[in-house]
C-alpha cells in the first residue's frame, strides 16, 4: 500500500526589528557585523552568524571562499565549530543568520544550507537541547525553534547502525 505523506512546520515571521525581543535583536545585529567580515571574493554573498551560548557568550562565524570552490566554509559551520572548540561544555542556545549580495543585506531571510543544517541537528543531538534558528531578512525575520524542522528526514547516529553479517 502506498502513502501520501505531508511535512509542515511552524515558524515565527517577524516584520520589524523592533518586534524581537531584545536578546534576539542583539544576537540578529552580531551576525550582521560578522556578515560584514566575511570572505567572499568570487560570489560577493556575504554571510554570518552568531552563536548564543548558555552563557550568554556570543561567537560568531562568516563565511570564508576559496578558489577551489568546494574548500570554503559558511559561516554557521565556522560559527559552531568555534563554540565546540573553544567553550566545550557551553552549549549553544539559538544562532542568527544574516546575508549579504555585495554590501546590501537581502531583502529576505536566507536559510542555512544542508550542511549546515546536518551541523546544528549534530550539535542539537550532541548537547540533548534544540537551537533556535533566527534568520534575518531586511524585509522580515523568521524564528524557528529547532534545526530538525528545517531538516525533518535527518541523518543521524541511528542513521549509522551497523548490521553486517559475515
Amino acid at each position: 500500500m502506498t502513502k501520501i505523506k505531508k511535512i509542515t512546520f511552524k515558524y515565527v515571521e517577524h516584520e520589524s526589528f523592533s518586534d524581537l525581543e531584545s536578546e534576539d535583536s542583539r544576537l540578529i545585529t552580531e551576525a550582521k557585523r560578522a556578515a560584514e567580515n566575511a570572505y567572499a571574493p568570487y560570489s560577493g554573498f556575504r554571510v554570518g552568524a552568531a552563536v548564543m551560548l548558555e552563557s550568554g557568550i556570543i561567537v560568531h562565524g562568516s563565511n570564508v571562499e576559496n578558489a577551489a570552490f568546494p574548500s570554503g566554509i559558511c559561516a554557521e559551520r565556522t560559527a559552531l565549530a568555534y563554540a565546540v572548540a573553544n567553550h566545550a561544555g557551553d552549549r549553544p542556545s539559538a544562532i542568527a543568520i544574516a546575508a549579504m549580495n555585495g554590501t546590501v543585506f537581502t531583502s529576505a531571510p536566507v536559510s542555512p544550507c544542508g550542511n549546515c543544517r546536518q551541523m546544528i541537528i549534530e550539535e542539537e543531538y550532541r548537547n540533548k537541547k534544540e537551537i533556535r534558528i533566527l534568520l534575518y531578512g531586511e524585509e522580515k525575520i523568521l524564528i524557528i525553534e529547532s534545526a530538525a524542522s528545517l531538516l525533518p528526514l535527518q541523518f543521524d547516529k541511528g542513521s549509522l547502525s551497523l548490521h553486517h553479517s559475515l
